[in-house]
């Protein structure tokens, strides 16, 4: 099954007055592996944000970030999921929407997420396993960041 969700963001009319820009179904569902699809709701570019520029930035395609910018994305994570160990150049703050998950860091410690859990994910490397029988749906937020360091080294995006 695809991931499906409704889109709306606002903006301003020529007098300042608050509008709604769009309102669609997402159009730009992907999926990166197998058991994973996703969609980019909304990114920026460049700090502080432009709210003055109404292109819409989710025609462009994505990596998982943006440099020096922002990236809005929604998972559907299926049971059995095909793993995918992984570390961002980025802070990403992720709230399960639906069902559980499990998050696995490098050194092999699990931790269970379910719906209304919140994570923060500080540029570690980390795998979503979905062991559960149902999909787990996941909202995302990554925020362009430097890379963590560990002894002096960079700990640079990997996966």
């Amino acid at each position: 099954m695809k991931l499906q969700m409704r889109r709306v963001v606002t903006g301003h009319s020529d007098d300042g007055r608050a509008v709604v820009q769009i309102d669609e179904p997402v159009k730009n569902v992907v999926g990166s592996r197998p058991g994973v699809t996703s969609c980019v709701v909304w990114s920026t570019k460049g700090f502080p944000v432009d709210n003055d520029d109404d292109k819409d930035p989710t025609s462009a395609s994505f990596g998982t970030t943006v440099e020096g910018g922002t990236v809005f994305r929604v998972v559907r994570y299926e049971p059995g999921v095909v793993p995918r160990n992984h570390r961002t150049d980025s802070i990403d703050y992720a709230v399960v929407i639906s069902g559980e998950i499990d998050m696995e860091l490098d050194d092999k410690v699990v931790v269970k997420l379910k719906a209304g859990d919140a994570l923060v994910q500080r540029g570690t490397i980390h795998n979503w396993v979905n062991r559960g029988t149902q999909d787990c749906v996941i909202a995302f937020v990554l925020i362009s960041a430097k890379p963590a360091t560990a002894a002096g080294k960079p700990l640079n995006a990997v996966g």
